[in-house]
């Protein structure tokens, strides 16, 4: 949640620990735990003869590389930012989000994951106005030149963080993320006070991103105000006692919904006609577009054939990627793979907000897809399109 620099959280009592875990898994980050009904090895079945195959293909893929290109940090300045009250920032310092260092790595050789691309605990600073924005990005981007990427080589790339709030500003440091410290692109977390991506304010990125030829990370954040009152009877400062009403419009469906509308304007407001070699990148399974995905080529199609360039559909396929991030179901990739070919989808985790890396490893490692397939999801579409080499 973005909060004003005077703004102190809601007028409640603290949140326990036990609150956070039970009823808040995730707040202010990622797509929440990811024990929502995902397959471990051998119970997503009672077939034995099937059961036994999974596993066999588990035991095969032992030595899958992997790449996560969704994966959350933090500061203690990020968190006093984007924090409800001292208890969310311990919960979120106590599952390792601020971590940098060796429980970071450790969890990763655990799970084995070989590069994670690190991106700011949403929604970053991009709701920061004016040189303190620009300042505040700086430092972030490079705190991870200067520390993880220069302790543990190979292990850490990263998408920057940018002060959207200065649309030309932001452009600059893109570039120079991206030329001077190797960044491999842009990760934005919602709406930018009021505004989604495909508002005319926000060219100069986009601009920039199509001319570097880097992809932009479309992760969610929190709704304004006005968003949270129509949607969920409430204001920022007025939660209910167990912060139902902040997970319902975030981690708990309204984030994923919100991140599936901006890419949808995206296409219908002629972003990729504009900027046809634009990239874009959707986290959680593609947030929701496989089960809307016919609904919105077909109804959405007759509207905008003579506002578009091509079928409405068509851009999913020439501009978008996808990820795994938190979704560790095989029912939501096989929906996913019915619509996005597999040169489109690649492996992410959301650490720290699932139960480790490990069990999105091992859930991965026991999806029974092609060989050739799960190394293209597991690290190959991630190193061609970011240029990189496990």
């Amino acid at each position: 949640m973005a909060m004003e620099p005077n703004e102190q959280g809601p007028g409640k009592s603290s949140i326990g620990r036990r609150s956070f875990v039970t009823h808040a898994a995730a707040l202010g980050a990622g797509a929440g735990l990811a024990a929502t009904g995902f397959a471990t090895l051998g119970d997503d079945t009672k077939d034995p003869e099937k059961s036994s195959g999974r596993e066999d293909v588990f035991r095969r893929d032992q030595d899958l590389k992997f790449i996560g290109v969704e994966e959350t940090f933090s500061t203690a300045e990020l968190m006093k930012l984007n924090s409800l009250n001292q208890d969310h920032i311990d919960f979120l310092t106590e599952i390792g989000l601020a971590d940098l260092g060796d429980r970071r790595i450790g969890d990763m050789d655990e799970g084995g994951l070989d590069v994670q691309i690190l991106s700011a605990h949403t929604p970053s600073v991009q709701n920061v106005p004016g040189q303190e924005g620009i300042d505040f990005a700086y430092r972030l981007n490079r705190l991870l030149v200067e520390g993880p990427m220069a302790t543990y080589p190979g292990r850490f790339q990263a998408f920057a963080t940018l002060p959207l709030q200065s649309p030309e500003a932001a452009a600059d440091e893109l570039e120079r993320t991206v030329r001077d410290d190797g960044f491999l692109g842009v990760l934005t977390n919602g709406h930018i006070t009021g505004k989604f991506l495909d508002h005319p304010d926000l060219e100069p990125v986009l601009a920039r991103a199509e001319a570097l030829d880097v992809p932009i990370y479309l992760h969610p954040g929190y709704p304004a105000d006005d968003i949270y009152k129509i949607y969920y009877g409430t204001t920022r400062s007025e939660y209910t006692e167990e912060y139902q009403d902040y997970i319902f419009s975030g981690s708990g469906l309204g984030w994923h919904q919100e991140v599936l509308i901006q890419a949808v304007r995206m296409i219908t407001y002629g972003v990729f006609d504009r900027f046809p070699k634009l990239k874009v990148i959707l986290g959680h399974m593609g947030e929701g577009l496989p089960f809307y995905y016919e609904r919105i080529a077909n109804d959405m199609g007759e509207p905008t054939e003579d506002s578009l360039e091509k079928p409405i559909d068509q851009y999913f396929q020439d501009n978008f990627w996808f990820t795994t991030s938190a979704f560790f179901q095989d029912n939501l990739l096989e929906q996913l793979l019915k619509y996005i070919s597999v040169d489109r989808v690649m492996f992410a985790t959301d650490y720290p907000f699932i139960e480790s890396i490990k069990e999105g490893t091992d859930w991965f490692r026991a999806v029974d897809l092609p060989r050739e397939d799960k190394e293209k999801i597991a690290f190959r579409n991630a190193e061609k399109l970011f240029g990189m080499k496990v």
